[in-house]
């Protein structure tokens, strides 16, 4: 039996190149997002490619009975868990005093709860896992707040405090923890931008990042990895 990464949010971006690299490394792979279209195509590509095995559930992070369900799905599937990237996420642009009612409700919920409901509903089957590494994907805002970031990065500070109460918690039973700081990464969200996609960090960049990170030895954890364009903040 395979050892599995759980990655939140896999179909896109940051998500599915983690998944890319982790299966080129021989993990199988559990994964959720909203759309059962995107993640079926998803696990019938890595699958083809990479021989490996993917399970894929139709899950609303933000709600977290549906999310114990998905961790209870994937234990049963495979308990062997020895990654978990926090990844799903949410942006809406906005001032505090001026975006939607909800905005940060909603953001909490998908980017700051959805890891600390996860967390607790898989930890337990990660205990005296060799290598077991949690990483939670945060954000430059979670250190640098911008204008018409509002809520996401309070969401994203939140995220990052998270992060480091679960190194505090985690580090005597061997479970590191990192959190993955990166700046504007090309994902769908940025391909109508009037930028070069050179001026954009690569998904599979953040997506080595971790592997080195996860391939350091077990006497070894890089907290916090803060990730920027060659060219600085957009």
């Amino acid at each position: 039996m395979s050892k599995v990464a759980i990655v939140t949010g896999g179909t896109k971006g940051i998500g599915k190149a983690i998944i890319e690299k982790f299966s080129s490394e021989g993990f199988d792979i559990a994964t959720c997002s909203r759309n059962e279209k995107d993640l079926i195509h998803l696990k019938t590509s890595i699958e083809k490619q990479y021989k490996n095995k993917v399970y894929v559930q139709k899950v609303d992070v933000s709600d977290k009975n549906v999310l114990q369900q998905f961790a209870t799905n994937v234990l049963k599937w495979n308990s062997d868990i020895h990654i978990l990237v926090n990844n799903a996420g949410v942006f809406i642009p906005g001032k505090i005093t001026e975006e939607e009612d909800g905005s940060l409700e909603k953001m909490m919920s998908i980017n700051t709860y959805s890891a600390y409901y996860l967390s607790r509903y898989i930890i337990d089957s990660m205990k005296n896992k060799k290598g077991a590494y949690i990483f939670n994907i945060c954000s430059t805002a979670s250190i640098m707040p911008y204008l018409n970031g509002g809520s996401y990065c309070i969401s994203k500070h939140a995220m990052l405090g998270f992060s480091k109460v679960l190194r505090e918690e985690l580090k005597e039973i061997g479970i590191r923890v990192s959190a993955v700081l990166p700046g504007a990464t090309y994902t769908s969200s940025w391909e109508e931008a009037d930028l070069p996609e050179s001026r954009f960090i690569k998904s599979s960049d953040i997506a080595e990042t971790i592997w080195s990170a996860f391939s350091l030895s077990e006497n070894t954890v890089i907290e916090e990895l803060i990730v920027r364009p060659q060219l600085g903040d957009i």
